[in-house]
């Protein structure tokens, strides 16, 4: 009534923006859509990220041309491990060149397969399969050294030699002893060959004892196979290759007996020059101050270690936990510390105790490989 026919009241003013409730809702919306996209884009895989590069080594062979390549022994594991690209046979003559990539860190045997040996590490001779460099530079004493944790903690090696020489006492020391603890073989054992096959699959690092003149020798007598300083250096080569050919698999050699042909240096110069152009450890066992193996093993690029005690030289329980506690002093003291000992049933059954014991304490048993100054590392 109170307004024309026809004529309404003028219509609200149109909003530029949304109320503010809605404004509220909108702003939500919007939020999260922008966060999902993000979410959305970071899970997709970067188109310039890259997965780092595994660094390898590379080295150089001259190999003759369409030459096959050594066989190598087959991994039976399925674990993504770095695997080695094996060089070919060395020519006489040169030929192209050929990258062989390694793996630096690929020290040491899978234990599955350490009783096998690895043939591009061997020699064929008289006295059987000798051990040898491979093409590629790897060495004996690297290929077959047991794996360790590296860690700078104390650290303790035990050796025990005589193995092969009883058949029972030797079954009992590879079944009983800790696989950390390494095993030197005798060699005027019998089987040795199965031996060291039971001791690797076990997961020992092995040695090969190295029977050397004593003074007073022949009265006192390491036994047939005997280095002395008599002999000519030929005919001393010739008997060290008899000892190296009794088995395989081992990283070096230690001594066995020994004070008076180790501080002759025109006797021991050539069989450590021997040893070190074939990748192998010597390791002294520490017993002749006269010793002249640590000059001579730096002179022929040979991996070193020498022995602080020998632990069973009273073969009674209580002797022998007093020599090992003396180790770990040692080691505590320096880092490190290596004993030696004889497969003896109370010496493999304190040791196997004590390491037990010795692990709870912090104690790291390493084999002897771990202790051994390398002159091509430095």
């Amino acid at each position: 009534m109170e307004r024309p026919l026809g004529q309404h009241g003028a219509r609200p003013a149109r909003r530029l923006w949304p109320a503010p409730g809605s404004a509220r809702i909108a702003g939500a919306a919007a939020t999260c859509i922008v966060a999902g996209a993000g979410l959305w884009v970071a899970l997709l895989p970067d188109p310039w990220r890259q997965p780092p590069a595994e660094v390898v080594s590379i080295e150089t062979e001259l190999p003759a041309p369409q030459q096959p390549a050594k066989e190598a022994v087959a991994d039976e594991t399925d674990a993504p491990t770095p695997s080695i690209v094996r060089v070919p046979e060395r020519p006489d003559t040169s030929g192209s060149n050929v990258i062989v990539i390694r793996d630096p860190s690929a020290i040491g045997q899978d234990l599955r397969v350490a009783h096998l040996p690895d043939r591009a590490l061997l020699e064929q001779s008289e006295h059987g399969p000798l051990p040898v460099r491979a093409d590629d530079g790897r060495r004996p004493f690297d290929v077959y050294a047991r794996p360790w944790s590296g860690a700078r903690g104390a650290r303790v090696a035990i050796v025990i030699g005589g193995m092969a020489l009883s058949q029972t006492g030797t079954q009992t020391a590879i079944a009983r002893l800790p696989p950390e603890v390494t095993l030197a073989f005798a060699p005027q054992g019998n089987s040795i060959g199965r031996w060291m096959q039971a001791a690797r699959r076990e997961g020992h690092e092995i040695l090969m004892q190295l029977p050397l003149e004593p003074f007073d020798y022949p009265r006192v007598n390491p036994g047939r196979d005997t280095l002395t300083t008599e002999a000519s250096s030929e005919q001393n080569i010739d008997t060290l290759h008899k000892v190296l050919g009794r088995t395989t698999n081992y990283v070096g050699v230690m001594n066995y007996m020994g004070a008076r042909f180790t501080a002759e240096e025109a006797a021991f110069a050539p069989v450590m020059r021997d040893l070190g152009a074939r990748g192998l450890l010597y390791l002294d066992d520490g017993s002749s101050a006269r010793s002249l193996a640590g000059e001579l093993a730096a002179k022929s690029r040979v991996p070193y270690a020498e022995g602080d005690t020998t632990i069973d030289q009273r073969r009674d329980r209580a002797a022998i936990l007093e020599k090992l506690d003396e180790l770990e002093r040692i080691a505590r003291a320096r880092g490190f510390a290596l004993g030696t000992g004889s497969a003896f049933d109370v010496t493999v059954e304190t040791v196997s105790s004590w390491v037990a014991e010795a692990k709870k304490r912090g104690i790291e048993i390493v084999p002897v490989s771990a202790l051994a100054a390398d002159p091509e590392k430095r």
